[in-house]
């Protein structure tokens, strides 16, 4: 005999054991959005379709990631730092997303690698570098003065030794024969990024020069390990007087932090991959609770894109459930810390398209011109603490 099933019209028709059971957490944890998208037409904005498909797995998190930068980061009292690693610049997104995002009062303070402030100068100089392929003989492109950044192809006397002539012309000039920190060092080349774009008939193609610009400071957290550095050496080799001192960066970007709690505000971080610049950018909150012995308890806002692993041990993959244990991150703030694992040249692009149009522009904080007053309250407080 075939066996048929009885269609259920409503929950009522349930067992009992199953209507009855007690669940008393059920509606916190099925309280989000229904996941029932309407299918994607191609005329949507790259903010809807963000806000209306982005809901499960790392799109969840980018999206989470962009509404925690727009809609609490970008606060008026909060004082956003950037990170940039991996070779970000020479792909372009200097241009596309860094210089806007500077101009738009929206980044406060940069820590980069040195090399993708050197290969921004490319750009500065009107010295080109194209898209390529991965898939060449590179004995050859050696062959034919090319070099490559993966797909980004480069000519090497033409724009590499090119970039370095003008910059060692520039390192020799009256303010570089002094000892400085890396936020100085890189507002003056700024200047000269600045007068070449305007002499080239660019616009806002430099990060160095938008960030002299705005007085935004910009940081690297390895001074000697990139061309900038290499030519830095090079030319002390002909008693150039330029001295480097990591110890005045430490306490410059540490001072921001403080600065931006003791008037009030929130302290915010977004951290375009991880390496030493997220190291360093992280660091200041343990610098004044570790070192400095000032009670504070770790940054407000945390945003990280990343493809590295948290399981390796490397700092490029460690959490932010990680860093509260070294003061990093403030616990109480966690669900403010979101974590987006995928490549920066996809989620940065896309974090700056949702910024720029979901939120008005902000009044520049100019942090490179208030260094000194933010050092004073620095050291005073430092000597409060330590008597």
């Amino acid at each position: 005999m075939k066996r048929t099933h009885r269609v259920r019209k409503d929950l009522t028709e349930l067992p009992d054991w199953l209507r009855q059971k007690s669940c008393p957490h059920k509606g916190m944890y099925l309280s989000g959005k229904r996941i029932l998208p309407k299918g994607i037409t191609g005329k949507e904005s790259l903010s809807a379709m963000m806000n209306e498909t982005f809901l499960a797995y790392n799109a969840a998190r980018l999206r989470e990631g962009c509404l925690l930068y727009t809609e609490k980061m970008l606060e008026a009292d909060v004082t956003v730092g950037m990170s940039l690693a991996g070779a970000l610049t020479p792909a372009g997104l200097g241009c596309s997303c860094v210089v806007p995002l500077i101009k738009a009062g929206f980044v406060d303070w940069i820590v980069a690698t040195g090399a993708n402030l050197y290969h921004d100068l490319h750009f500065a100089f009107n010295l080109p570098l194209h898209v390529g392929s991965h898939l060449v003989d590179d004995a050859d492109l050696r062959k034919n003065d090319v070099v490559r950044i993966y797909d980004v192809l480069l000519g090497y006397t033409d724009c590499l030794m090119a970039t370095d002539e003008i910059l060692r012309g520039i390192l020799v000039q009256p303010e570089f024969q002094k000892e400085m920190g890396t936020a100085e060092l890189h507002h003056h080349l700024g200047k000269y990024a600045a007068e070449w774009e305007k002499k080239s008939g660019l616009k806002d193609v430099s990060v160095l020069a938008a960030a002299y610009r705005a007085g935004v400071p910009v940081y690297t957290s390895s001074p000697g390990d990139s061309t900038i550095g290499m030519n830095v050496a090079g030319v002390e080799l002909r008693g150039n007087k330029l001295r480097i001192n990591p110890s005045i960066d430490v306490n410059e970007t540490t001072s921001y932090v403080l600065a931006a709690k003791r008037s009030g505000g929130k302290s915010a971080v977004c951290l375009m991959g991880g390496g030493s610049p997220k190291n360093f950018m992280l660091q200041t909150e343990p610098q004044i609770q570790e070192v400095l012995r000032i009670k504070e308890v770790g940054q407000d806002y945390f945003f990280q894109v990343t493809d590295a692993r948290p399981d390796t041990g490397g700092l490029s993959g460690a959490t932010p459930h990680e860093a509260v244990s070294w003061g990093k991150v403030d616990p109480h703030r966690l669900p403010d810390a979101v974590v987006c694992y995928t490549d920066t040249t996809l989620a940065l692009p896309i974090l700056t398209h949702y910024a720029l149009a979901n939120h008005a522009k902000r009044k520049l904080k100019r942090l490179f011109d208030r260094r000194a007053e933010f050092m004073e309250a620095l050291v005073r407080e430092y000597f409060a603490h330590n008597k």
